[in-house]
């Protein structure tokens, strides 16, 4: 996988597991302040599409994560 598609998974991820975590009628329903992780993750995804610059990316490079696959012929 790379950078570009991780952080795609681990947003999506985190959106659905805060919503579960935030909205009363889950059956894992902590606090309604989890809805406002959802909302930072959706300000973090939106700050990344402006300005192409993302915390977890440079993490993901980091840790060897490969920025984009070998072109193949």
């Amino acid at each position: 996988m790379t950078v570009e598609r991780l952080i795609r998974v681990f947003a999506g991820s985190f959106i659905l597991l805060s919503l579960a975590l935030g909205i009363e009628g889950s059956p894992i329903f902590v606090s309604k302040w989890w809805l406002a992780f959802t909302a930072f993750v959706g300000a973090n995804l939106l700050q990344y599409g402006i300005t192409n610059v993302c915390p977890l990316g440079w993490i993901l490079k980091r840790a060897g994560v490969p920025e984009s696959r070998p072109a193949t012929s």
